[in-house]
């Protein structure tokens, strides 16, 4: 069930950061300049293996900017993805980010993992689409139809979006069959009626499967509150909570001994039958 990888430890760099009104593309290339100017500030005081960034971070989630998707939208030749790509070969870093990508003719909600060398790793569009409080995903973007993995300095990353958090199953699978250290649940979660519950989700997902989980929303003053969850958490050890509502940039490590440590005291994987139907 482990990763044979020997590589003991990385490190992430969770930016929680505030997307601004976008209604033209050079609205978004502006905010994307100003986000990376951000990022590359904390880069040049200390390195991180992967950059991790909200899901639709480079547009605002509102109807407005979702109704304007065939100039803002973009695909995996676009500048957003270009920006990106300078970002991860000037720091040598891997990077993890949101944007609306076009392909067909259709829209998908997507993260995009660009590897250090520049080279596209993964893009993962978005299994469950929300239409509920404040989202309203089903009347402009498709679902996705498969799970995206990626490895960086040793362990295997998987890529999740806002609503997926609500089905345990995908995070299981990512756990046992595709072997996941840590999840990246990316989101744009707005103080809805389920904000409230976004905590308890991912703190559960984080132990049930005992991983790193990675909450990230994006910053506002109707957002924020990003959580990174370790494979095992009590009274001593506590989840790293970010700001309730500022941009907040923090190195978070992944180590394999926790995982390893938590899987072989608490043997919760190990115990689970293959089969709960009523006989």
């Amino acid at each position: 069930m482990m990763n044979s990888a020997s590589t003991s430890s990385s490190t992430l760099l969770a930016c929680q950061v505030a997307v601004p009104s976008i209604r033209c593309a050079g609205d978004k290339l502006d905010h994307i300049d100003r986000m990376i100017a951000k990022i590359s500030a904390q880069l040049n005081q200390a390195s991180a293996d992967l950059v991790v960034l909200p899901e639709l971070c480079t547009i605002e989630y509102s109807r407005q900017s979702f109704e304007r998707l065939a100039e803002l939208g973009e695909d995996l030749d676009g500048p957003s993805v270009e920006k990106m790509r300078a970002l991860a070969t000037k720091h040598q870093t891997a990077v993890v980010f949101g944007m609306p990508r076009c392909s067909g003719g259709k829209y998908f909600i997507s993260q995009i993992a660009i590897g250090a060398d520049g080279d596209l790793l993964a893009c993962y569009d978005k299994l469950h689409i929300c239409q509920y409080g404040a989202s309203m995903e089903k009347e402009f973007f498709q679902r996705g139809q498969s799970v995206s993995v990626f490895s960086v300095a040793g362990f295997r990353f998987s890529p999740i979006i806002c609503y997926d958090i609500r089905f345990p199953e995908l995070s299981r699978s990512l756990a046992l069959d595709e072997e996941v250290d840590c999840i990246l649940h990316c989101g744009a979660y707005y103080r809805d009626e389920s904000f409230a519950s976004w905590h308890s989700f991912a703190t559960t997902r984080a132990l049930e499967n005992q991983l790193y989980f990675l909450s990230l929303n994006r910053a506002g003053e109707l957002y924020g509150d990003s959580i990174f969850c370790l494979p095992w958490m009590d009274d001593q050890l506590a989840a790293v909570r970010f700001s309730a509502h500022d941009e907040d940039f923090k190195y978070l490590k992944i180590e394999r001994s926790k995982i390893e440590a938590a899987r072989e005291k608490y043997t919760f994987l190990e115990d689970r039958l293959t089969d709960y139907r009523r006989r």
